[in-house]
């Protein structure tokens, strides 16, 4: 009765420094959103997360950020829809180049960190986020968070849309995440990530931090590959999953 899409943000390690521990969140997940040098990764790093999601057969993504790699990209910066366009086109293309180059083929694009969340509630943003995915090549997916401007877009330049949702983040009850920087932004026990995830996919609801359940679409799940429990929540998930007649398969 339902399936879902299970994403992890990888590719974030820089040079000698490592973050997240890609080898083994991709035996659970059916799709990754790949740093493509702006927020984290690099040239060798792309090409060998490129390497390894195609050996393990999931479905590749970019994620491109805001040119903020002290910040990791979860930063606000002050910029136009046409910046915004010329950092998702230039970031797209790089990832892509390393994909084609090992016979693979890019199937969505999901925004990163700061970037996501201004586009998110950012009309104009979000319209500059979905042209460079559509002029870049109209087959692509473009992952956003769900109920946002950036699905709307999506939509309404005419390219498909995945509505994602997290299962290690907390909601507001506009639908937003709550900001990092917020006490409780973030979700560290796995049995209740695991409850709330299976709720928004077979309920539609989500519990928000101000004590009402509120409507969301859910089309792909993200567990964080930077998360300390990233790996315990992906097998936790995925097993109850299984229980609950949950089929994981790419979107």
């Amino acid at each position: 009765m339902y399936s879902i899409d299970l994403n992890s943000d990888l590719g974030e390690s820089f040079g000698v420094y490592k973050i997240g521990g890609d080898e083994e969140i991709l035996k659970y997940v059916t799709s990754v959103n790949i740093a493509c040098g702006f927020h984290a990764g690099d040239p060798a790093v792309m090409h060998r997360t490129v390497e390894v999601a195609l050996l393990n057969k999931v479905a590749i993504g970019a994620h491109p950020g805001l040119q903020d790699l002290i910040g990791f990209g979860r930063r606000n910066m002050a910029i136009t829809p046409k910046e915004a366009y010329d950092i998702m086109v230039y970031q797209i293309g790089a990832l892509y180049g390393f994909v084609k180059a090992e016979g693979g083929k890019m199937h969505h694009v999901k925004p990163h960190g700061a970037l996501y969340n201004m586009a998110a509630k950012d009309e104009k943003l979000a319209e500059a986020v979905a042209e460079a995915v559509y002029k870049v090549n109209p087959e692509m997916i473009l992952y956003g968070l769900s109920g946002s401007e950036i699905i709307k877009a999506g939509e309404k330049i005419g390219i498909k849309t995945a509505s994602e949702v997290f299962a290690d983040r907390t909601y507001q009850i506009d639908g937003t995440l709550t900001p990092r920087n917020q006490k409780d932004a973030l979700i560290t026990n796995k049995d209740e990530a695991v409850i709330r995830t299976c709720n928004m996919i077979k309920n539609k609801k989500v519990m928000c931090q101000q004590g009402r359940e509120i409507d969301i679409k859910a089309d792909t799940v993200c567990i964080h590959g930077d998360n300390q429990n990233a790996i315990v929540f992906a097998g936790k998930i995925t097993e109850q999953f299984k229980e609950e007649g949950i089929t994981i398969k790419a979107f």
